[in-house]
């Protein structure tokens, strides 16, 4: 039993068995008694304590319950699940809402097999008005603060936010730079000139009149075009009427702009409501939702987002999880949320959403009328995304397989290259070197499997070497899986690495190792595999110059065509095992940047660096201090302060 969770209380059972054995064990209903029936989210894990499911539950020990019990009285879905369940555990909340939050976040964490999610594991982008600014800017973000800014979205792509953004740049004057206004600048830039920019930089508007600007901004976002054009009227008659004719023409043809998007916008007779419609299209494993958005009665936009569907789960169920995932993220909610299938706990999602709104919200189907006829196309678009998707998935996957087969020909492989791995090395002159690894399953790169390396043994420039030192490091791994050594490898970051389940094995064996370099990055890599005794691993390099092909035992090299497909996939290797090495380089390189001499110093950690900075303000100044202003520093002791003055 676990307790003492920070937020919430947790307590998890420790359960190994099967779910038959654990149904009718007298231990395990003595356990289930003992759960509250209070709210909270519940984990499923199997043998290996993989997430399998991820729940939520107004009452937890009624749900758990209703897990454990007759087969024959489960869903499909749950027949499945609980044959491989093996251990459970949950977390007691405050209410239900907390425990429909908690659950989004521990889906997007676990990515468990049987809960549908939003496909793409990625903040989605935004556009964002900071109105703590003077003069706000408006622009691109992928994280939503509670800091008083206005946020619009969010968008499937930055794609399509940013086209939405040029055409708000088309429509209104606000300012794009980012320097700092004074309202002193002696000159503005070429947009003020071309009527994109008010000219707040030298002065040319008052911070009420540039809070006008984006005040349209926000009523356009939220559909509120007629709300626009009538004070544009209003602003162009009185120019005119002051004479003012050059003013009044730009009010004119900011106006006429407006309209004109305005008359593109679908005029639907629903009144001047608001609201959301969602409809989707499944097909093996994942979902397409799409989302239209109609504002003041007016379709002013649409947009589409990929679902995993979790194992079992009917079109119901993927809807809920995206109602549940998109909302939660999204700061506008509509007050009324028109959906293709009823939702699953239906009023612990619409009490949610009130709570978050600060309003009442309504979801449910349309039966009829115009709204059924827009749900109608809501889902007959989200068919034709899905269906355009598959085609050009199977298009892809065409030119992706004639691509390997290309290269398997090319190089003489035997079997088809599904598994390639590509290394390089990023240096300047021999410092802060790193060496990297890509990997590309089936003509696509995995980023899970990639890793990045610190070079340990070798000092200046000697590529070579350090090429060896990179294959030695992976493939000693591969030769005898025992000899791994976690400390020798860096994982990716976070939002790279892969699930538990998923973590990259390094037994694994590649068709195709592909070196970046000439023949003697090839030599080198060859001398790796000789000392290892590893013969059944094909590799080659690539050498950028005239992107020549070279592999052991032919001493010509191998030029693929140039419009080749597979010359296209070994480039996009290559270049990608680059871009990664060099990120890593640049990052080592801007850390090593910012270290002072204190760095080196032995017992002098981050906290005490701090102190000495802050008291003497600079590394310098410590140098010159005693030893026993040094010591006088709290923290510090005559023996650290002696060390200081050695090292320094």
């Amino acid at each position: 039993m676990k307790s003492g969770v920070t937020a919430v209380d947790m307590i998890g059972y420790t359960c190994w068995m099967t779910s038959s054995q654990v149904a009718h064990s007298s231990e395990f209903r003595e356990r289930l008694k003992a759960i509250p029936t209070r709210p909270g989210v519940y984990i499923m894990r199997d043998s290996l304590g993989d997430v399998l499911y991820v729940g939520k539950a107004a009452k937890l020990r009624h749900r758990l319950r209703s897990y454990f019990q007759k087969q024959a009285n489960l869903t499909e879905k749950m027949q499945v699940m609980m044959g491989e369940i093996s251990d459970f555990e949950y977390i007691v909340v405050e209410s239900e809402q907390e425990a429909l939050l908690l659950e989004c976040t521990l889906i997007k964490r676990y990515k468990p097999p049987f809960n549908a999610r939003l496909k793409d594991d990625k903040s989605y982008p935004y556009i964002k008005v900071d109105l703590n600014e003077d003069f706000p800017q408006v622009y691109i973000t992928r994280r939503v603060r509670r800091d008083g800014a206005r946020y619009f979205g969010p968008f499937a792509s930055a794609t399509s936010v940013r086209r939405t953004l040029s055409l708000l740049k088309k429509l209104f004057p606000y300012r794009s730079c980012t320097k700092t206004i004074t309202g002193m600048d002696t000159r503005p830039c070429l947009d003020f000139h071309i009527n994109r920019c008010v000219g707040p930089c030298i002065g040319a508007v008052t911070k009420q009149e540039y809070s006008e600007v984006i005040d349209q901004v926000f009523l356009f976002l939220e559909g509120k075009t007629d709300s626009i054009v009538k004070s544009l009227k209003s602003r162009m008659a009185s120019a005119s009427d002051s004479l003012e004719f050059e003013t009044a023409a730009v009010l004119r043809d900011q106006m006429e702009a407006i309209e004109k998007v305005n008359e593109g916008q679908k005029v639907l007779r629903l009144s001047f409501e608001n609201l959301d419609l969602i409809g989707l299209a499944s097909a093996q494993g994942e979902a397409w939702v799409e989302v239209f958005f109609v504002r003041q009665g007016r379709l002013i936009g649409r947009d589409h987002f990929l679902m995993t569907r979790g194992k079992g789960d009917d079109d119901a169920q993927v809807l809920t999880a995206f109602v549940k995932q998109f909302y939660e993220v999204n700061p506008y909610i509509p007050r009324r949320i028109l959906v293709q299938h009823p939702l699953d706990d239906e009023q612990a999602i619409i009490s949610w959403l009130t709570e978050k709104r600060r309003g009442s919200v309504t979801t449910y189907v349309p039966q009829r009328g115009e709204k059924r006829r827009l749900m109608q196309m809501v889902t007959e678009n989200a068919f034709e995304g899905l269906e355009q998707r598959r085609v050009k998935t199977e298009i892809e996957r065409g030119t992706l397989d004639g691509a390997m087969e290309e290269l398997q020909e090319a190089l003489n492989l035997p079997e088809l290259p599904r598994r390639m791995e590509c290394y390089d090395i990023s240096n300047i002159q021999g410092t802060n070197s790193v060496g990297s690894m890509v990997v590309f399953q089936d003509g696509s790169p995995k980023t899970a499997d990639y890793r990045r390396f610190k070079i340990n043994s070798v000092d200046g420039i000697d590529d070579y070497s350090m090429m060896r030192e990179v294959l030695t490091r992976r493939f000693r791994r591969m030769a005898d899986p025992k000899s791994m050594i976690s400390r020798d490898v860096t994982d990716l970051d976070n939002d790279l690495k892969s699930s538990d389940s998923e973590r990259n094995d390094w037994s694994v064996v590649p068709n195709l190792v592909l070196i970046d370099g000439g023949k003697g990055h090839l030599g080198a890599a060859l001398q790796v595999f000789l000392e290892l005794g590893i013969t059944s691993v094909p590799i080659a390099s690539l050498a950028k110059e005239n992107e020549e092909l070279f592999v052991p035992d032919i001493p010509e090299p191998i030029t693929l065509p140039r419009n080749s497909q597979a010359l296209f996939m070994v480039q996009r290797l290559r270049d990608e095992a680059h871009r990664f090495a060099i990120t890593f380089h640049r990052q080592r390189r801007s850390k090593g940047s910012t270290s002072s001499a204190l760095d080196i110093v032995p017992g002098i950690g981050p906290k005490r660096r701090r102190m000495l900075i802050h008291h003497f303000g600079s590394v310098e100044g410590v140098r010159e201090a005693s030893l026993e202003e040094i010591a006088a520093v709290p923290g510090m002791t005559m023996t650290l302060a002696d060390k200081i003055k050695e090292w320094l």
